[in-house]
């Protein structure tokens, strides 16, 4: 048997720009620990910003001054890459780190599941403008890595869900954080709603998809769901029996890795003085009979929501990395 320690982090937008604080170089001193002590063979990241370098295309220099002497620098990687070809995206890229190799890497928007269209109806219009329904698109891709692990494919899937701030409607905000009307801010939070669910559906379409090549497929669905358990987003791609009701769909469930820890610890961010568990490992059943624990580092978590916790305050992530374990055969 061998172990394999699988992770992910939302690194809270790693970056490396002039004159901004918190410095890169205190975050690092912070967050390196944290990577180290993980200590996993495969680690998901979310939030990782670009950089550029005149003459050169945009590239994830932060993260790789962050991974300087750990075991990560020379580990196989994978990213989120923009669509005109320039390099990663400016912000909040997807990131896969593996010790073993990476065969091949997918990312999809809107590939399995179309932009819906819909029709605001609290923006404001011009007398006599008719309102048109406009595609709601997800923000970012889904990040697919085909991993070797001995004779076997693991399939591991990174997401960052849209958060649960609402998103802008034409006219309904005053400023950047006041909200006009209740009925603007309702519907904000309801496209925000649509884009983490339509994800969501993205991702179970893309795991069934895995399932019809193999149904004991070795799959990982990591990342920040911005859902806790027992939300849509997470009810979506888990397809539990009692959801479904086919019973022969049991082998195709998705089981949160963090059910093993206790309740009073299950959380990886803050919120006006509550955990919440938005960062999850979900796995396939055929890894159930490997499955060891998994950990939740959430010991030293600030919350970021309460007055004055500024970031210049709390440089480090305000999530906490969650790691699984296993022994595989």
């Amino acid at each position: 048997m061998s172990k394999l320690r699988i992770a992910t982090f939302n690194l809270e937008n790693l970056d490396d720009k002039p004159n901004e604080l918190p410095a890169l170089k205190e975050r690092i001193s912070l967050m390196r620990p944290q990577l180290l002590r993980l200590n996993a063979d495969i680690l998901c990241l979310q939030e990782v910003n670009g950089q550029e370098e005149e003459g050169s295309p945009r590239r994830l220099l932060a993260l790789d001054a962050l991974l300087q002497e750990t075991r990560y620098a020379g580990f196989h990687r994978v990213s989120t890459m923009a669509e005109d070809g320039s390099g990663v995206y400016n912000e909040r890229n997807l990131v896969i780190l593996s010790r073993h190799e990476i065969l091949e890497s997918h990312q999809y928007k809107h590939h399995f599941a179309p932009a819906p269209f819909y029709k605001i109806v609290t923006a404001e219009a011009a007398e006599g403008e008719e309102r048109k329904a406009e595609k709601i698109s997800w923000q970012r891709p889904i990040l697919h890595a085909r991993i070797s692990i001995g004779n076997r494919i693991l399939d591991v899937v990174n997401l960052h869900f849209k958060s649960r701030i609402p998103t802008d409607i034409k006219g309904q905000k005053l400023d950047t954080y006041t909200w006009k009307t209740a009925s603007g801010w309702s519907e904000g939070f309801f496209l925000s709603s649509m884009k983490r669910v339509g994800q969501a559906l993205e991702t179970r379409i893309l795991i069934d998809q895995l399932f019809n090549q193999d149904e004991e497929a070795w799959i990982f669905v990591c990342g920040d769901f911005n859902a806790d358990l027992g939300e849509v987003p997470l009810d979506a791609i888990r397809g539990e029996v009692e959801n479904t009701g086919n019973r022969n769909l049991a082998r195709r469930v998705m089981l949160p890795c963090e059910l093993s820890i206790p309740e009073t610890s299950r959380f990886s961010l803050y919120h006006r003085g509550k955990g919440r568990m938005l960062d999850h490992l979900l796995v396939s059943r055929s890894l159930l009979g490997y499955f060891k624990g998994s950990e939740v580092h959430n010991e030293l978590l600030h919350d970021e929501s309460i007055a004055f916790a500024t970031e210049e305050k709390f440089p480090e992530s305000d999530h906490a990395p969650v790691v699984a374990e296993f022994e595989l055969p």
